[in-house]
């Protein structure tokens, strides 16, 4: 679910978007390292500067700390003005930055203004990306760091997303008016929410969704009812409810993170700056409140909980995190096909496979029956499929091809050819699947886990930014070499795709005064060059200057 309305029509808009802020992005990052190896040449010895790389001394974490939340608060300025193309712009879906009345929810013709918007978001992504991948790069070079210092900048971090809009998706609108169906006995499974008629809860949602059943399971819609209840059915008290329950997932995955990270004797401090501080998390998960944070959380808790031998305990959270969203459910088969540990021929991994599917029916069967809305929600589960977008590569194929096909005079449908990718990048999927389980004892059970996880997100019917942390997320505590360079190319590059109303956007750019739009463009170079710190020497460190240290 995104926020355009014609998301067919503006996926290839968003995608020349996404390029134009990939390339961007990639020339302030050759821009950080062609200052980094100056910077090498005239201070030969950064191991000896000023005491910063004293072995007890963090207190330059606060220097990134700060940056961030400036990145962060930039982007929440930039969203709030009432002409801004990345949030929803009606009448009384927050409190604040949106408009007064409907004539004005459809008045872009500040430019300035909408440049200033513009100029204040792009600036703050690229800023907060440049800040994340030094980080993690010093901390590479520098393990140890203590985990409570990285937990008070996720607090600083956030703050701006709690307190914004819901930005770059409209969906928690949705979930809102899911839950209120849900605390007055209907059916999320059987009806959409324009079931409700019209309303403050009705009116946010997207059209393509508005008569849509549900797609997700038990657990997230019982949660749902019961804030929409505690909120006394106020529409914008139950989004901001959302937020907080998305919130405390990340608050659980910022603490099983680092527990993970010991499994595999990594770094913890470098595996939550790649998991839990990643723009996408911060932007997507807390900004966008969307439930795939509860689904992840409550996966890494499972899969943390199998790994420190409690794997009973492990398939009940990862049954848990199924009754989220399905995709899920790998955690319950990688929990059992390791259980009884390495070297096990497939004939004995059946029992344990038997054991977790009846102990997760169990979880399931119990959640939908005090759900009481029964199993509609599998059914459902091709419903995200109704987007057809560039951003898909299974679903960008099939359109590409028909379009070739068109233009040779072959008069064939677009939905069939569609149809037919679609299947064929599954399959694929499903098939690099299980060779990655079965050679998951020899390239690590989170390896395999996260990047069949990823392959699902990229070969599916429809690719969204916060779809990508299932897999990142349990990629980040192995995170080295090319995984490591996935990850980070992973999420530099999805915080620009499918950028809401990118189609208006560009028009508004067409549009736009010459000597504004070159003006914002100028301001934004400072975004680019603007020097981090010293702190950033840490990562140029050829060798790390301190062995990891894991503390149990």
């Amino acid at each position: 679910m995104d926020l355009d309305t014609s998301p067919q029509a503006s996926g290839h808009e968003s995608s020349r978007l996404a390029g134009l802020a990939g390339f961007g992005f990639a020339v302030a990052t050759k821009a950080d390292e062609l200052r980094q190896r100056i910077a090498r040449r005239l201070r030969p010895t950064p191991h000896a500067e000023e005491g910063a790389l004293d072995p007890g001394d963090w207190r330059w974490l606060r220097r990134p700390g700060l940056l961030g939340f400036l990145a962060l608060v930039s982007i929440a300025i930039g969203g709030s003005f009432s002409n801004s193309p990345f949030k929803l712009e009606i009448p009384g879906t927050w409190f604040f930055g949106v408009p007064l009345s409907n004539t004005s929810a459809t008045d872009h013709g500040n430019q300035p203004l909408l440049m200033l918007g513009l100029l204040l978001v792009y600036g703050g992504l690229l800023l907060l990306l440049r800040v994340w991948i030094q980080l993690s790069k010093a901390l590479r070079n520098r393990p140890g760091a203590p985990i409570s210092h990285l937990v008070w900048i996720l607090a600083l971090w956030v703050i701006p997303m709690l307190i914004v809009a819901p930005m770059f998706s409209r969906d928690v609108f949705s979930y809102a008016a899911q839950g209120e169906m849900v605390s007055h006995h209907i059916n999320p499974y059987i009806y959409g929410p324009f079931t409700l008629g019209s309303g403050p809860y009705v009116n946010p949602v997207d059209p393509l969704w508005g008569n849509t059943p549900a797609p997700y399971g038990p657990l997230f819609l019982i949660i749902d009812g019961f804030l929409s209840s505690i909120t006394f059915h106020q529409a914008n008290l139950t989004v901001m409810a959302l937020r907080i329950l998305e919130l405390a997932s990340v608050g659980l995955l910022a603490w099983c993170i680092p527990k993970l990270a010991r499994t595999v004797n990594r770094d913890p401090g470098q595996a939550f700056v790649l998991a839990v501080l990643n723009p996408i998390v911060v932007l997507t998960l807390v900004g966008g409140a969307h439930n795939d944070a509860m689904m992840v959380a409550l996966l890494v808790a499972g899969i943390t909980a199998a790994r420190l031998k409690h794997p009973v305990w492990g398939v009940i959270l990862c049954a848990l995190a199924a009754a989220v969203k399905a995709p899920a459910a790998l955690g319950i088969l990688y929990i059992a096909w390791d259980w009884l540990g390495p070297g096990i021929p497939v004939r004995q991994r059946i029992r344990p496979l038997v054991i977790s599917g009846l102990i997760a029916a169990a979880v399931l069967a119990a959640l939908t029956a005090i759900s009481g809305l029964g199993l509609g929600w599998v059914g459902n589960l091709t419903t995200p499929g109704t987007v057809q977008s560039w951003d898909a590569p299974a679903t960008g194929f099939g359109m590409g091809l028909t379009s070739i096909a068109h233009l040779v005079g072959l008069g064939i449908s677009q939905q069939g050819v569609i149809s037919v990718t679609r299947v064929i990048g599954l399959a694929a999927a499903v098939v690099i699947g299980i060779w990655l389980l079965k050679e998951s004892e020899r390239i690590g059970q989170l390896t395999a886990l996260g990047l069949t996880l990823l392959l699902f997100v990229i070969l599916s019917p429809v690719v969204q930014p916060w779809y990508l942390t299932w897999g990142l997320v349990l990629l980040a505590p192995v995170a080295e070499g090319r995984i490591r360079t996935t990850v980070i190319v992973l999420s530099v590059v999805s915080p620009f795709i499918g950028l809401p109303g990118g189609r208006e956007l560009i028009n508004q750019l067409l549009q736009a005064n010459p000597v504004v739009v070159i003006s914002t463009l100028v301001a934004l170079l400072a975004f680019v060059v603007a020097p981090l710190g010293r702190w950033t020497a840490l990562g140029n460190l050829d060798e790390p200057v301190l062995q990891p240290s894991l503390h149990h």
